[in-house]
């Protein structure tokens, strides 16, 4: 059948992820980008929503992650997100998750960190 992507890009959360205490005390945005590689099934085809990866839903999950589990490291965070969505969905076959931390606590100047891994289900 193939597969095709869908992609949330720059999604935005609040949460308190990281290592130091002032981290989890204050909090701070984290941006999100999700590919998903998904199974083609009928979807191409027959235009239904049901035959696809609903990437509203998608997002909700995404939210849930970030929101509510707090992690030391984005990279512990981004392999959550894209195991969820792969337990999620069955047509979910591959994602690439990217996260992104403005407010690093190291005394130099760049717009953020950025984790990105691949996770194969």
């Amino acid at each position: 059948m193939g597969t095709y992507t869908i992609t949330l890009k720059n999604c935005a959360f609040f949460a308190r992820h990281g290592a130091f205490d002032a981290e989890v005390t204050l909090g701070q945005r984290f941006f999100v980008d999700v590919v998903m590689h998904v199974e083609a099934d009928d979807a191409l085809e027959n235009d239904s929503v049901e035959s696809t990866v609903h990437y509203g839903i998608a997002y909700e999950i995404v939210e849930k992650v970030v929101t509510q589990n707090r992690r030391n490291l984005i990279e512990t965070l981004a392999k959550d997100i894209a195991k969820a969505l792969c337990a999620w969905s069955p047509q979910i076959r591959r994602t690439e998750i990217v996260v992104r931390k403005p407010s690093v606590p190291i005394p130099g100047i760049l717009d953020y960190a950025e984790v990105r891994i691949e996770h194969v289900a």
